[in-house]
């Protein structure tokens, strides 16, 4: 089960939804540091996905701030 996030998925989100996602995954990698620290975490190659999330994130962001990729249009109904 792979949970890691793809690049053309993140792009299809907005600012607000990705900056929510960096959030939820820096607390993620905080559990799972606490969890290293006390020996009692089962998948070390976890934190490494989500580290490598974080930066994809990071990575779309950085595109829509220096105009390579544009903001993805959300309609409202």
């Amino acid at each position: 089960m792979s949970n890691s996030l793809a690049a053309h998925d993140l792009r299809g989100l907005s600012r607000d939804q990705l900056n929510a996602k960096v959030v939820e995954l820096k607390e993620e990698l905080f559990g799972l540091r606490f969890q290293a620290a006390t020996g009692q975490l089962e998948s070390s190659s976890r934190m490494r996905n989500v580290r490598k999330d974080i930066a994809r994130i990071y990575t779309v962001l950085q595109e829509r701030n220096l105009g390579i990729v544009d903001e993805p249009v959300v309609e409202e109904k």
